[in-house]
């Protein structure tokens, strides 16, 4: 898989207390398809557009998740993430939760802007 250019966005997702319900909804009102993905004791989903690729993801607000807002993410790709995190405070940014693992794909931290905006920085 090629890693996203960097200062793109490179995904969305959404984390809620019941993924199963809402995927279910967005399913039914925009035409995606659910592709459960394994979270080791329940499911988080991969919301597939009609023609088949990814869309976003739907993810249940738990363990490391469990601080995210309900709200639609997005994820820019950065250079480097410790450096884009220590910009973000010296602009008037704030960190929300720490930096986290993605995986073997790297590593995600969500940001708040100075305006109040929600925005999730990944390399």
């Amino acid at each position: 898989m090629e890693k996203p250019k960097i200062g793109y966005i490179s995904w969305h997702d959404l984390t809620v207390d019941d993924a199963e319900t809402v995927s279910n909804f967005y399913s039914q009102v925009v035409g995606w398809s659910r592709q459960a993905f394994d979270m080791k004791g329940y499911n988080d989903y991969v919301m597939n557009a009609p023609d088949g690729n990814p869309a976003g993801g739907i993810c249940h607000a738990r363990g490391g998740n469990a601080d995210l807002p309900a709200q639609w993410l997005m994820y820019i790709t950065v250079e480097d993430l410790d450096k884009s995190i220590a910009k973000c405070i010296e602009l008037g940014g704030k960190i929300i939760g720490g930096k986290r693992k993605m995986g073997e794909q790297g590593e995600y931290c969500l940001v708040q802007d100075p305006a109040g905006a929600h925005v999730m920085l990944c390399s």
